[in-house]
Formats: C-alpha cells, structure tokens, sequence
C-alpha cells in the first residue's frame, strides 16, 4: 500500500471525527474506517490504559482478549517501551498472547491523549509479513494526526 493510501485515510478519519468529542464513538469509527479499507487484515482496534494495564475498547473482528498486562505481549510491549512494534512472524514473539489463532503478523502503534501515552491501536493479519515500512509510516501518521482530535 501507498502512503497516499494512507494519507487519503488520515482525511476520511478526521472528518469523521472532526467536531466529536466522545472518545469512544471516535475510536470505534476509526477502526471501522481502517478496517474497511486496509487489505489482508483480520482485526483492527483499540486497547486504553486503564488501572495500570491495556483494556479492550473499540474494535472490528472476532472477539478478543479483553486485558493485557503492560510490557506484555505484542501490545503490551508496544505500551511498555513506547515504541511501535511491527511483527512478522507473532508465533516468533516471545509472550505473544494469541487471542486469534488465525492471526500470523501484528502492527501496535501506541497512541497518545493529551500528551499522555494512553492507549495503542492494535492491527492483525493472517498473512506473514503484512506489515511494511510503509504501513508502518502511514499509520504512525494517521495516529498522530487522530490522536490530536481525540
């Protein structure tokens, strides 16, 4: 996929956000658009931070783990370290926590509220190796420019 790809979606994003204060409609609107629009992809959503661990909030896909433990797992690492985690192989994670046996590669892009980390967007694929560089350009991007509307 194109960064322009990406940065179409960015657009379609906040103006679907733009002048909604409610977070949750907001983020459940925003994984709804991503998962309509990004290929390959078998669950796309949001985990917050919530009483010092990840907990499950808007999402699109099969039911998931409801609480993650932070510094664990793909997206608890992703928290932990504040760093993106872009995952080709998640049998090859040590920790990974498989919530959907389907699901073979994992990008977690942790997000910010307020200038406080606050939460990350979790996208998992069937396919090994989904997640390119520029997947992972796109959709820090996109998080950036959401997160200054949420």
């Amino acid at each position: 996929m194109e960064l322009k790809h990406y940065e179409r979606l960015t657009q379609q994003a906040l103006c679907l956000i733009d002048g909604e204060t409610d977070l949750i409609a907001n983020l459940a609107n925003i994984s709804a658009l991503l998962n309509m629009e990004l290929d390959d992809i078998n669950w796309v959503g949001f985990y917050l931070f919530k009483d010092n661990e990840l907990v499950l909030g808007p999402f699109q896909g099969k039911p998931a783990c409801i609480r993650i433990t932070v510094g664990k797992g793909v997206c608890g690492t992703a928290f932990s370290t504040k760093t993106v985690q872009r995952v080709d192989d998640v049998h090859q994670f040590a920790g990974h926590i498989a919530c959907d046996a389907e699901s073979n590669s994992e990008i977690v892009i942790p997000f910010y509220k307020n200038g406080e980390l606050f939460g990350v967007l979790d996208i998992d694929s069937p396919n090994i190796a989904r997640f390119s560089e520029i997947d992972e350009k796109g959709l820090v991007d996109f998080m950036k420019e959401a997160e200054k509307r949420l």
